[in-house]
């Protein structure tokens, strides 16, 4: 329980690395992120959380706004007795955590942002839904029925609003108040978040780094798991050995 919701959540792998805690983006929930979690556990202890209103967690009277989703996922943190962690946003999540970070500093370590949104060329309706669409045909197959069972438990309502919170969102004005070390990721051929936004992402963000994961589209973490995994894994393990 966090903030009065039941938060489903998975975790596999336990080492002394820091924790990575990954969150699923607008309307979806943990399971297109799996095959990250699966692998990533292989080397750092490693977790997947549904956000209340999404996946298998409480449904709230209404849908929770940005700033709600994001006291809710610090209340789990502490809930579920993490040390400072390294987040991973997919997506809409990049928006959640860069939250967290901001109000909750002590309970974040480091934060990795896969595909952040939204990126302010895109923040209408008719141009997010067209690069949705284009990323779409670049997107796994195998996904399809995943996102379509994702907004069937979400309801047409909560995945509206979750997509209007990321068009609402101005991230770039909280992200120079990320005072965490921060990895930027963006998919080589995502069509939902271009390349010049995810440079501006990491020059916002004091002291980020960018990388790009060849050959692939918007969802880095079902795509291409092992890639995302191996640049994670290197990413706190470094940020481990600079405290010695």
């Amino acid at each position: 329980m966090a903030a009065g919701y039941r938060m489903a959540s998975w975790s596999t792998g336990s080492t002394a690395v820091t924790p990575v805690v990954c969150v699923h983006g607008a309307g979806t929930s943990s399971r297109p992120l799996l095959p990250l979690v699966e692998r990533l556990g292989k080397s750092v202890e490693t977790w997947a959380v549904d956000l209340p209103g999404f996946g298998q967690s409480s449904r709230p009277a209404e849908p929770l706004d940005l700033t709600a989703l994001g006291e809710t996922l610090a209340d789990w943190l502490e809930a579920v007795e993490l040390p400072p962690a390294c987040l991973l946003g997919s997506s809409f999540g990049c928006q959640v955590v860069t939250e967290v970070a901001v109000r909750h500093p002590d309970r974040v370590r480091s934060l990795v942002l896969v595909g952040p949104t939204t990126d302010p060329a895109a923040r209408t309706w008719p141009r997010t839904v067209l690069r949705w669409l284009r990323d779409s045909v670049r997107e796994s197959p195998r996904m399809l029925p995943l996102k379509l069972a994702d907004y069937r438990d979400c309801g047409a309502g909560g995945v509206l609003f979750a997509f209007g919170e990321s068009l609402r969102d101005r991230i770039e004005d909280r992200l120079p108040a990320v005072t965490v070390p921060t990895l930027v990721v963006r998919g080589e051929r995502d069509m939902v978040v271009s390349h010049s936004w995810a440079e501006e992402v990491s020059r916002l963000v004091p002291g980020a780094r960018l990388a790009t994961v060849p050959n692939s589209p918007h969802m880095v973490p079902f795509r291409e798991p092992e890639a995302l995994a191996a640049l994670v894994t290197e990413f706190v393990r470094q940020d481990a050995d600079a405290d010695g």
